[in-house]
């Protein structure tokens, strides 16, 4: 067959090399030419300019945003197969408009539910900290905290949270919950108790944020709410960074005016480097990996391969 007859599809953002072991892509041969990129470019320009060959761009959940201005600057592009159920970094109204059909994949809450706690106990028991300095031929050098009669506050309740929640409750942990939207009733059914906004703030000693970005929660946890909590009490972020805000969230760090902050999102993604929140001793950040698990990057993958394959056969592009 002509290599030229081929259609070109990208795989943008595969930080580990696994994207081609992690699903099998072999109903695509003969019919799609695949490239796989493991950086990450930022630059709009050169954005445009890598992704101007192909028919098919592949991007992995929110990492390279797809505006209106770069949509519009690629003419060739046919379809964006986006992994998980939206993507609130692409511009789908834009891309709808272009004639762009917009693919999602099956999603799991499963590796963040798991993966907010694995940053509450490492926080609360200093684990890294112990970890640098075994490493460092050294030994203890920090006093943990227990969760049990501890208090859990959680900044939304919907499927993650609520997950959450029943985890703190099997800790022996108070569990408290506010949003927006959220209820006293709709808090009793998942055996947790509702708070009011300021409440949540002033007596969790564990706060962690579950719900999603948009215009109403962007930066929700500002200097006031980071003023009413405890000395001792500790921030949680899996879910998006600016509803956070940032440079408050640093006065707070740097000051003590909180014990410390586990942080798994940011403003901008890859983490500047340098930048404070790498360097400041009260803070555990990990790159973005609380969805990043085997298992969901099948699901992922898997669904990326038959969504461009039934693409492929419903716009008269048969197996050869």
């Amino acid at each position: 067959m002509n290599v030229n007859s081929l259609v070109k599809v990208a795989i943008l953002d595969d930080y580990q090399n696994v994207a081609l072991t992690l699903a099998d892509w072999s109903p695509l041969n003969g019919r799609a030419s695949i490239n796989v990129f493991n950086d990450h470019i930022a630059e709009p320009d050169a954005l445009i300019e890598r992704l101007k060959p192909f028919d098919i761009v592949c991007v992995m959940r929110e990492r390279t945003p797809l505006p209106r201005a770069i949509l519009e600057k690629l003419p060739d592009l046919k379809v964006i197969a986006s992994t998980g159920l939206a993507n609130a970094s692409i511009d789908e109204d834009a891309a709808v408009a272009l004639g762009i059909a917009m693919l999602h994949t099956g999603y799991s809450s499963t590796p963040t539910i798991e993966f907010t706690w694995a940053l509450i106990l490492a926080i609360a028991r200093n684990i890294p900290r112990e970890n640098q300095s075994l490493r460092n031929g050294g030994w203890q050098r920090s006093v943990g905290d227990e969760l049990a009669g501890k208090t859990l506050g959680l900044l939304g309740l919907g499927r993650v949270g609520s997950a959450v929640g029943t985890i703190g409750r099997a800790f022996g942990m108070n569990v408290v919950a506010w949003s927006q939207n959220l209820t006293p009733a709709a808090a009793a059914e998942h055996g947790i108790q509702y708070v009011t906004k300021d409440e949540l703030f002033s007596i969790s000693d564990f706060l962690s944020i579950h719900v999603r970005l948009s215009a109403r929660t962007h930066h929700l946890v500002g200097a006031a709410e980071l003023a009413t909590m405890k000395p001792t009490s500790r921030l949680i972020n899996t879910s998006r960074g600016p509803i956070v805000d940032g440079t408050a969230l640093l006065d707070a760090l740097r000051t003590d005016r909180i014990a410390g902050a586990a942080l798994d999102v940011y403003d901008v993604e890859p983490l500047e480097n340098p930048h404070p929140l790498r360097d400041l001793p009260n803070v555990l950040a990990t790159p973005h990996i609380g969805y990043v698990s085997k298992e969901l990057y099948r699901t992922f993958y898997g669904d990326t391969v038959k969504n461009i394959v039934r693409w492929l056969d419903e716009n008269g592009r048969p197996a050869q």
